[in-house]
């Protein structure tokens, strides 16, 4: 097929007028660009949730909210012949397995206005797409929000999809109680925040039923800048290592301890931090270009001016698709450690946290979304995601696959975000395209 024959053109308008909608929930005020700050279960959350549900329900989608929140708007076209709460047809045959797509609403404090909300309005618009191209897919196709991906305010992120592939129960997931902004009126948990909003539901969004799931998300870096190309495929998510590293020494006076006499925490921490940073260097020269580590905390005690350090904890960040590279950084950093308890004479304790693995995108979904770009004549570039996403969690129940579009100057989590609205666009349509080929709507000759 060439490319001026692809069915599928998606209204960018549409899709505009839709993110800009969202963006005024939560917005702030900022020196430059355009902010929104939306954490679960607060009055903006529950406005952008609102207009989501009206805007599916404008398409003629079937909208249903889970028990943590998760918003569903399913698209059941007339070739399908099943409506979505129907287990079977007439003659008893199975209710064919939907493709879904989406990401999520909610923000970190102070953020961007594409990080998730583009993910889940270009889905909607790759289904009212596929309505006005008059295409009659096999499957439905599902449109998704998940509950708290940022992990700002109830748990450590990626929560709503963690219950949806059972790696969470409902109950543990309700239980969870509110840390950080917004949450000084005593204790707060998601099953009442989500009630005070009128998104707490029933039933269970259940992943492991998709054939296929598909997310589109702003990139996060600059690499499909760099080489010039409009629209990301993702090959693997980075795997996530967080540890924690103690330093201690002695705390004394500043003034009155001389400089042989000290067993100072914080000089020792910092030879830590520049050890993680050289290791990372070294395994990116010589065994993955992808890897990086980062101390990214350090709470010095007693932090007073006029006393010498006595004591340091840190947060390590170790992240790669390589899970060899990985292991060789959390191995280096140990390392490191011991080589300052024989030349510093300090203690230390190091600690493994949190550890999860680098997860593959499915060849099916790539395949299709590279197809995709070729029907529409837009340049597809393999790359890998250094950040997590809810399709990390999805990746362990059904195939899954990540598209990006591109980030001005790599920026995120900041209003100074920004993906041109032209770049939104042109995702979008490769979402389409990879959708409808999911669902086996007639693409036409190749």
């Amino acid at each position: 097929m060439d490319a001026d024959d692809d069915l599928l053109a998606v209204d960018a308008r549409r899709l505009r007028d839709d993110i800009e909608r969202n963006a005024a929930f939560g917005d702030i005020e900022a020196d430059e660009g355009r902010g929104r700050t939306v954490l679960t279960g607060t009055e903006p959350n529950r406005e952008a949730r609102e207009y989501l549900v009206e805007r599916l329900e404008d398409a003629g989608l079937d909208v249903r909210i889970d028990a943590v929140g998760n918003v569903a708007g399913r698209w059941t076209p007339e070739s399908v012949g099943v409506a979505p709460e129907t287990d079977s047809d007439a003659d008893g045959d199975a209710d064919p397995a939907p493709v879904a797509a989406g990401s999520h609403l909610d923000s970190v404090p102070e953020g961007g206005i594409f990080d998730g909300p583009l993910g889940v309005y270009a889905a909607l618009e790759a289904v009212r797409a596929m309505q006005d191209a008059g295409l009659e897919p096999d499957r439905p196709v599902e449109v998704v929000s998940f509950t708290e991906e940022e992990g700002q305010r109830f748990a450590s992120g990626l929560l709503g999809s963690s219950v949806a592939v059972g790696e969470r129960s409902v109950e543990d997931a309700l239980a969870l109680e509110a840390d950080g902004v917004g949450d000084r009126e005593g204790t707060v948990t998601l099953e009442s925040a989500l009630e005070t909003i009128g998104f707490r539901g029933e039933g269970l969004l259940d992943a492991s039923e998709w054939d296929a799931w598909l997310e589109l998300h702003v990139e996060q870096s600059e690499r499909l800048t760099d080489a010039g190309v409009p629209v990301g495929v993702v090959t693997a998510i980075t795997g996530i290592t967080h540890c924690e590293a103690t330093v201690r020494g002695e705390a004394n006076h500043a003034g009155a301890t001389p400089m042989g006499d000290r067993t100072d925490a914080l000089a020792a921490a910092s030879e830590f931090v520049l050890d993680v940073e050289r290791a990372a260097n070294e395994v990116v020269a010589a065994d993955s270009e992808t890897a990086v580590g980062t101390v990214g905390s350090l709470d010095v005690r007693p932090n007073a001016t006029n006393v010498v350090p006595g004591a340091v904890e840190t947060g390590v960040d170790i992240r790669d698709v390589d899970r060899d590279a990985m292991q060789e950084l959390v191995a280096r950093a140990e390392r490191s450690l011991a080589r300052l308890e024989r030349e510093r004479g300090v203690e230390t304790e190091f600690r493994r946290p949190f550890d999860l693995e680098p997860t593959p995108m499915s060849d099916r979904v790539r395949d299709a979304a590279h197809d995709a770009g070729e029907r529409a004549g837009i340049e597809t570039l393999d790359m890998h995601s250094g950040a997590a996403h809810d399709t990390m969690h999805v990746a362990s129940v059904t195939d899954a696959g990540l598209l990006f579009a591109p980030s001005r100057d790599g920026i995120s989590h900041n209003p100074k975000e920004w993906t041109d609205w032209d770049d939104c666009a042109t995702a979008t349509r490769v979402l389409a395209g990879a959708l409808a080929d999911l669902a086996g709507a007639d693409l036409g000759a190749e």
